[in-house]
This record gives C-alpha cells, sequence and structure tokens, in this order.
C-alpha cells in the first residue's frame, strides 16, 4: 500500500509528456530498488542504530551525474548507515519529488504514507529538502500527526538559519559542501537531544495535540503593568544611543514584549524557552514536550550509540566516515548545546559558545541572524529573577567589537535597572502561577494564526486527559490540516470559517472552530450525551476567553 499528498493538481501538462515523466519515475523507482535489496521503501535494511525514524537533507541541484551521487547528501541521520541505504532512501524521495511536481509543479509532495513507514517532506529552500522517516511500529502511542512533524523540520531549519545563515548561501561559501555538513550535523544533534529520553527520541505524537510549536505564547498583562512594559523598551531603546536595536522580553516562559517581526520573534522565543530563561537554565533546558513531563510517550528508538561515554558526535554518528561532525577544518559554533549559557554577576548571560574563557569572563558576544533586517547582530540578554530580556544590535553599528558591547552594556544597567526591578515586581503580582490559564472543564488550545500566538490549558492538566480523548483530538486535528490544505490551494488568500466535532471511545467530545485564522481546539470529557451540551460549552468559553470569535451567533 502506498499512499501520497501533494498539492493542486496541474492540467497544462500534455499526455504524452505526463507518460514520459511518469516511464521515467517508474524507472528511477526501479533502479533504486534493484540497487539495493531492500524492502519497496527503501528502509527494511536499516539497523539497530536508529529503528524507528530517519532524516535527512539533500539538495537536488548537486550530484546528478553518475559517481557524484554522494554530493547530494548534505545531512543523513543516523549518518552510520551504509552510503548504498541512505542514496537509496534521498533517490526515492528525489522521484517522488519529481513525479509529484508534474502534477503540482509550486509545491511538491507533502507525506507519503507507505504500509510501514511514513514520509514527511519539507522544502525548506529552492531545491534544498527535508525528509523524516518514521516507522509504524505497534506500540499504541506511536501515532503520529504529519503536520506536527512537517513543523519539528521547520523549526531546524529557522533556527539553522538565524543562527548560521540560509544553506544555500553556505554552499555558495564553500561549493564541495563540506562547510555546510559541518554546520548542519552538529546543530541537528544538539537539536535532537531535547528529544531524548533514554536510549529513545520521543517525537510529537498524540499526547502533544494541545500545543503549537511554531508560536508564541504572551503573558496576559494589566493596563498599569503594560504602561511599565512599554516605558521599559523605551529606556533599552534610547540605551543604545542612536544605534538600532531590537528588544525581547520574557516573564518566565511567556513573551510580554516584542519588537521583532513575527518570523524573528518566534526564532528568538523558542531559542530563549529552550536556553535563555530562568526554568532553562536551573533545569538543563528540557523540552517543552508535555511527554516529558509523564512515563507514557511516543517512542522511536535510537540505538545504543547514544548511550556510549564518547565524544558527542561518536554519541550519534559513531564513527563513520561520512560524518563531518569531528571535522576541525571549520570553526562550528553550536548555540543549541547544553548547560552552556550562565548568569554573570551582573546579570547578563554569558556563554563561551562563540569562543572565549567562561573562567576569566573574557567571551565573545553571542550573534544571530535576523530575517527583518537581513544583517547580523550581537544578542544581549540579561535577567531578573523571572525577567528575561534580550537586546539585539546590528554589528556593523557597533565599531569596537566586544568591547563596544561592554560600553553598551553597562549603559543600559546605569538606565534601566530600577525600570528593569519595577518591571519584574509589577508582572509577579499580577502573576497567577503555571495554572494562570486554566479553565475549570476544559482543555483548550486557542491559536492566533494572524499573529503566531498560541494559548493552551497547562501541562499538568492536559495530562489528566484519558487516551482515548487525546487521539480523538488527534484524529480531529488531522482533519482540520487536510481541510486548510485543500482549502489554500483551492481559495488562495481566503481563509475558511471550519466547525468539526468527533465523539471519542470514552464519550468525550473534542471540538474544532477556526475562523478568520484563528482556531480553538477544545477536549470536553464531561460534556454529558449530546452534542448540543458540548456545543453550548464552547460557547460560553468562546464568550468569555475569547470575545466571542468563535460563537456561532
Amino acid at each position: 500500500m502506498l499512499e501520497y499528498s501533494f498539492s493542486k493538481p496541474n492540467s497544462s501538462r500534455s499526455p504524452s509528456l505526463v507518460t514520459e515523466d511518469l516511464r521515467s519515475f517508474i524507472s528511477k523507482i526501479y533502479t533504486v530498488y534493484s540497487t539495493n535489496s531492500a524492502s519497496f521503501m527503501g528502509l527494511s535494511s536499516i539497523g539497530t542504530a536508529s529503528d524507528g525514524m530517519q532524516l535527512c537533507i539533500f539538495d537536488l541541484r548537486r550530484g546528478q551525474h553518475e559517481g557524484q551521487e554522494l554530493d547530494k547528501i548534505l545531512y543523513f541521520f543516523p549518518a552510520d548507515l551504509p552510503f548504498s541505504t541512505q542514496l537509496s532512501v534521498i533517490g526515492l524521495s528525489e522521484g517522488l519529488i519529481t513525479f509529484t511536481r508534474i502534477f503540482s509543479p509550486e509545491a511538491a509532495c507533502e507525506v507519503i504514507e507507505a504500509e510501514r513507514h511514513s514520509h514527511v517532506f519539507y522544502e525548506a529552500e529552492p531545491d534544498i529538502w527535508m525528509v523524516m522517516i518514521v516507522e509504524k511500529s505497534k506500540d499504541s502511542e506511536a501515532i503520529w500527526r504529519i503536520d506536527a512533524l512537517r513543523e519539528v523540520l521547520k523549526e531546524i531549519h529557522s533556527l539553522f538559519v538565524m543562527f548560521h545563515g540560509s544553506i544555500r548561501a553556505l554552499l555558495e561559501r564553500e561549493p564541495g559542501g563540506g562547510l555546510t555538513r559541518a554546520h548542519l550535523y552538529p546543530f541537528i544533534m544538539d537539536y535532537l537531544r531535547d528529544f531524548l529520553v533514554g536510549k529513545k527520541l520521543q517525537l510529537p505524537s498524540f499526547r502533544d495535540c494541545l500545543m503549537e510549536r511554531r508560536s508564541v505564547q504572551m503573558l496576559t498583562v494589566g493596563r498599569e503593568a503594560a504602561i511599565e512594559v512599554q516605558t521599559l523598551v523605551r529606556i533599552l531603546e534610547s540605551s543604545a544611543g542612536n544605534l538600532p536595536c531590537f528588544s525581547l522580553i520574557l516573564f518566565q516562559d511567556l513573551l510580554v514584549s516584542t519588537t521583532l517581526s513575527p518570523e524573528d520573534t518566534i526564532n528568538l522565543y523558542k531559542y530563549a524557552v529552550l536556553r535563555l530563561t530562568p526554568l532553562a537554565l536551573s533545569s538543563g533546558a528540557k523540552s517543552w514536550s508535555y511527554l516529558r513531563k509523564g512515563n507514557s510517550s511516543s517512542h522511536v528508538s535510537i540505538g545504543s550509540t547514544l548511550l556510549s561515554t564518547g565524544s558527542v558526535s561518536e554519541q550519534f554518528y559513531g564513527s563513520h566516515d561520512a560524518s563531518p561532525a569531528g571535522d576541525n577544518r571549520y570553526h562550528v559554533t553550536r548555540p543549541l548545546q547544553h548547560d552552556k549559557w550562565f548568569k554573570g554577576k551582573d546579570g547578563f548571560l554569558i556563554t563561551d559558545i562563540w569562543g572565549g574563557d567562561i573562567g576569566s569572563l573574557n567571551v565573545t558576544t553571542p550573534t544571530v541572524w535576523l530575517h527583518q533586517t537581513e544583517e547580523r547582530m550581537y544578542l544581549c540578554a540579561y535577567q531578573y529573577k523571572s525577567l528575561t530580556i534580550i537586546l539585539l544590535i546590528p554589528l556593523s553599528s557597533i565599531l569596537n567589537g566586544d568591547q563596544g558591547v561592554s560600553i553598551l552594556k553597562q549603559q543600559l544597567l546605569e538606565n534601566a535597572s530600577l525600570k528593569i526591578l519595577k518591571v519584574e515586581e509589577k508582572l509577579s503580582k499580577g502573576w497567577g502561577g503555571e495554572n494562570a490559564y486554566h479553565v475549570s472543564g476544559y482543555r483548550y488550545l486557542l491559536v492566533d494564526g494572524n499573529r503566531d500566538i498560541s494559548r493552551a490549558s497547562p501541562p499538568t492538566k492536559v495530562t489528566t486527559l484519558s487516551k482515548e480523548s487525546l487521539l480523538a483530538l488527534n484524529r480531529l486535528r488531522e482533519e482540520v490540516d487536510a481541510e486548510k490544505s485543500r482549502a489554500k490551494w483551492d481559495n488562495p488568500g481566503r481563509e475558511k470559517d471550519l466547525e468539526v466535532c468527533i465523539r471519542a471511545k470514552n464519550n468525550a467530545w473534542a471540538v474544532a472552530r477556526i475562523t478568520g485564522g484563528k482556531e480553538l481546539y477544545m477536549v470536553l470529557e464531561k460534556a454529558n450525551e449530546t452534542l448540543l451540551y458540548a456545543s453550548d460549552a464552547v460557547e460560553k468559553f468562546s464568550n468569555r476567553y475569547c470575545s466571542g470569535t468563535f460563537s456561532l451567533d
């Protein structure tokens, strides 16, 4: 069995040309199959290094001539698989992309559902593809939502670009590909460590259906606190003098203020939650997934190589010759490393990831690449109690480098210290704790797609839901994902209103309402027997907490 999904068909191709391309596609599949005595999907030979998940990045513009096929591989996990298996998987993926582009030139293959595996595709940059392959195990926990897996691929790429620039730009700097691989391998390795539980990678599953990965969670503040925050932002900007700067302010793990573009906000916010906030510094930057808070999880085994006591690269890649993780020809920063950020005596966070010595406090200031301005920026992070402030200043604006950054930090402390104390005090008094956004009787997820903001029931409350309820909500979200995808291609630029309700085996109701780019997902386990009762409960929630946005009246 083989099912595939791609975008809106294109009927402009002539029948003879389609037939020729189809014949070429079938020939390529046969070549891949006959070259590697694996199953049709080219995966049955994958061994104990990664029983259940593969992740690859390849460039369609490379390796198109005989004998140069390996050039197209930019990343493959696990890297200790034989080259024949890597090329088999990538060759099949390339063939499927080529084939589906016949029908949808602008957006090719999105997902391939085979009998034993799901292939999730994401074109990160023109002709640079990321593919995740997950095994359909008999484990009842291994139930995925394809869009959630694709969001992982998007997040990997977005964070990578923020620190290292685009993959294509790296390839242009060093056409051989060594520089690109030397950056990709350790970066993705460090990212995947956040999903590691024992010997297994814990990928997003149905238990994560009440979360939205590529979004920020905002702190709700009163009028007085909002005025204080706005004043602090102006002080931060004035502390930089005539230098252009941007700021991001968080309280706990919630966003309070940003002057960045939505895309840059998502990336900086995610990095702050992973590595910079007080919780991240104190807990070793554990992942934000609900699943890590419980024993029940969706596990993907990656074998004993992760438990070795060798180097970090050996833990993930073994001793395979193809892995460039240990290549010393390039200076590679690893911004996602764990336990590398510390709070200095002056309140600023310091790290030696970009170079220097923590002991002597002589460290290189971190830098990031902003999508909004298309330039590299210094990243200065300050922390006072539960408040984290990130200030971004263009490298081109500071002539003296790290010395100039030190002067700017001093000016910031002199001008903003009192206001920082006052803002933290105001926010702390109004903070209701980790259950601040819990609504009794409801388990919900609110997503504002127009502003990339989400709010959800606290993780501790989500874990009280039964498995049947979560499975029903996961199935509901899959239906919504499919409907949104169809609407995007049938009516581009038009938002579609939608309501979907599913009754779970345990009689709980899973409800979704979509309108005007905003989405509400909800589980009601005590919603009586009727759909009318459940609908009334959703109406009450919408009117009280969403200003009637999702009301049907």
